[in-house]
């Protein structure tokens, strides 16, 4: 299994706070990840130790097996667009596709030509002036003319609309489609990344708290209903408690199962990609904060 990113107990400090923290983690080639978390978890900053623009305080990480830092040869590789889409407003997209070929040594003007028309983005309009889903395809065809082999996505759709995002997201998978590309997608929106991501990775309190294919964690995690549990007695074909909560007479709890039949007295229903994320995220009191940060009801 080719691993496309490497993190090992990677740690980076402001001041005397840790953003990231003995993060641990591996990315194979050819997925499309996943990085989710609340706001000051830790995303941005592994994405920007991944492309090289920040230096480890602690651990390390590796891109192709390369350390990023400091290593202008691994850029060809990687495609990054950094939160918000920045991008010279002043020049018009066209102009932006010249200089990226003036800047990458590998860079396939036609494709983010062709990709621009398709979506109907005028060329010769400076991007300042263009609406914010605009902004972020362009921002996002001059990433894919790089053809690089890791693509970082910051929350590139953050402040989308539905309608704008959802365009974004379906090029996204084309291009991904075509050329093999892996990517690692930082997003608060939960439903666009169900439908697109097959790989997870979980950041809560600058820690990994999950990451694997998404597949295997649904499979291995279920909700069990049934009467108010009063102590920790260990349940059958179970291996852990991720969450539970309780009602006078009832309790619903998301485990993580351990291959063997779970105890028939519960009711087993299996768990939707949200239903997993929001469990490692959230914890008794802080359950509501939680999930207001994510925009769900609690």
């Amino acid at each position: 299994m080719e691993l496309v990113l490497e993190a090992e107990a990677l740690g980076k400090r402001y001041g005397r706070s840790w953003a990231l923290r003995d993060c641990t983690l591996r990315l194979p080639a050819g997925r499309v990840a996943a990085l989710v978390g609340p706001n000051g978890a830790g995303k941005s900053t592994l994405l920007h130790l991944a492309v090289g623009l920040l230096r480890p305080d602690a651990g390390a990480v590796r891109v192709f097996d390369q350390v990023p830092y400091g290593n202008t040869a691994l850029l060809a590789e990687i495609g990054f667009v950094a939160q918000d889409t920045p991008l010279y407003r002043e020049l018009t997209a066209e102009e932006l596709v010249t200089m990226g070929g003036k800047l990458n040594r590998r860079w396939d003007a036609d494709l983010a030509r062709r990709r621009l028309a398709q979506l109907g983005i005028a060329p010769g309009k400076p991007v300042g002036k263009l609406s914010g889903g605009q902004r972020a395809q362009v921002a996002l065809a001059l990433a894919l003319a790089k053809r690089p082999r890791l693509l970082l996505l910051d929350e590139p759709v953050a402040s989308l609309d539905p309608l704008a995002r959802r365009e974004f997201m379906q090029s996204l998978m084309g291009s991904v489609a075509e050329s093999g590309t892996t990517v690692l997608l930082s997003s608060h929106i939960l439903g666009d990344l169900e439908r697109v991501c097959d790989y997870l990775i979980v950041l809560h309190s600058a820690e990994v708290k999950l990451a694997g294919p998404v597949e295997d964690l649904l499979d291995r995690h279920r909700q069990l209903i049934g009467p108010r549990r009063v102590d920790d007695t260990p349940i059958a074909g179970v291996a852990a408690v991720v969450k539970a909560s309780h009602t006078d007479r009832q309790s619903t709890l998301l485990v993580r199962a351990d291959g063997d039949p779970i105890d028939p007295s519960w009711t087993v229903r299996d768990v939707t990609l949200e239903d997993l994320i929001l469990a490692h995220l959230t914890d008794g009191g802080s359950a509501r904060a939680s999930h207001e940060a994510w925009g769900v009801p609690a």
